[in-house]
């Protein structure tokens, strides 16, 4: 049962439902078996992260209007901590933070992540002019270090979890850390299913000591994904991350039975989707170069009636 919000809340919550139903597609496929109010806090969360990503990646913008407007959003959503906002992100929101004792450092790092493609020099990241398979040249951001992508991974996916596991309510503080790994797990896998999509973006997220230790030049990505067959070398090391973020994924059903009991279906809702996306890309890893790989929506609607049920048992026996 919804909560009883007043008028102008319960539209806010209901305008972020929206942005969540129409852009988060594997999430939301989780949210559908979280108790209503549980439910529309991670709908807040995400029309958040939704915004902000889009402010980040507005290549009908150049690079300084995307600073400029991601500068001037989130001075907005400072102010509205303090000051009554009519922006109904920022109401469900800081309703969301209140309710769920969310910090507001979390938020801050989420959207200090956001904004990493929008530095110039980002720490731990590199930028060089390359050419492409076509003869033109183009400025390429590639990190430099396994270790250095694990910030990036901390800062947007992470930083999500800390954030998703207040609202599912736990009690464990190993909950945490196990957060943590799981949100890695789920941004390698967005990794490894984006690099063409990325590439096409100016940005190479296999890192470069990566790509030094299978002898592999970051030029290479773009050739491939033009088409050209990869080499046993280059299939090695998306095998490689792939078998990091599949060691990973044991931190998520670690996590799952340290949640409230009416939040551990959801939270498998969502583990099932990502992992199997990720077993998908394993089974043939030269397709990420020539499509965006995806779970049908098939499966997904499996793996959600199958959450539906063992949430209405959790409310029925938990």
């Amino acid at each position: 049962m919804r909560p009883p919000y007043p008028p102008a809340l319960s539209a806010a919550y209901a305008a972020c439902r929206a942005i969540a139903k129409r852009e988060a597609k594997n999430f939301y496929y989780s949210f559908r078996v979280l108790p209503q109010h549980k439910s529309d806090a991670m709908c807040a969360v995400y029309a958040f992260m939704r915004k902000a990503d889009d402010l980040a990646d507005d290549e009908a913008l150049s690079l300084e209007g995307r600073r400029a407007a991601m500068a001037a959003w989130t001075a907005s959503w400072r102010a509205s901590r303090t000051t009554l906002s009519t922006d109904p992100i920022f109401l469900a929101l800081n309703d969301t933070q209140r309710r769920f004792s969310i910090s507001d450092d979390l938020l801050e790092q989420l959207v200090a992540g956001t904004t990493l493609d929008l530095q110039l020099d980002p720490e731990g990241v590199h930028t060089r002019t390359m050419q492409l398979p076509d003869g033109t040249l183009r400025v390429v951001q590639i990190y430099d270090t396994f270790a250095a992508l694990h910030h990036y991974c901390y800062l947007v996916a992470s930083v999500v979890g800390l954030v998703c596991i207040r609202i599912f309510g736990y009690s464990d503080r190993r909950a945490d850390q196990l957060a943590i790994d799981t949100g890695i797990a789920f941004q390698l896998t967005n990794i490894l299913r984006d690099i063409k999509e990325d590439a096409e973006r100016g940005r190479i997220y296999l890192p470069a000591d990566l790509l030094r230790d299978h002898n592999v030049d970051p030029s290479r990505v773009f050739t491939l994904s033009l088409g050209e067959a990869p080499r046993a070398n280059e299939l090695a090391l998306l095998r490689g991350l792939e078998l990091h973020a599949q060691t990973l994924y044991r931190s998520a059903q670690q996590l799952i039975p340290l949640l409230d009991s009416d939040a551990r279906p959801s939270m498998r809702v969502l583990v099932r989707i990502y992992h199997n996306l990720l077993d998908r890309i394993a089974a043939d890893p030269a397709a990420v170069f020539r499509e965006r790989v995806a779970v049908p929506t098939s499966k997904k609607l499996s793996i959600l009636v199958t959450g539906i049920l063992q949430s209405a048992t959790a409310r029925l026996f938990g």
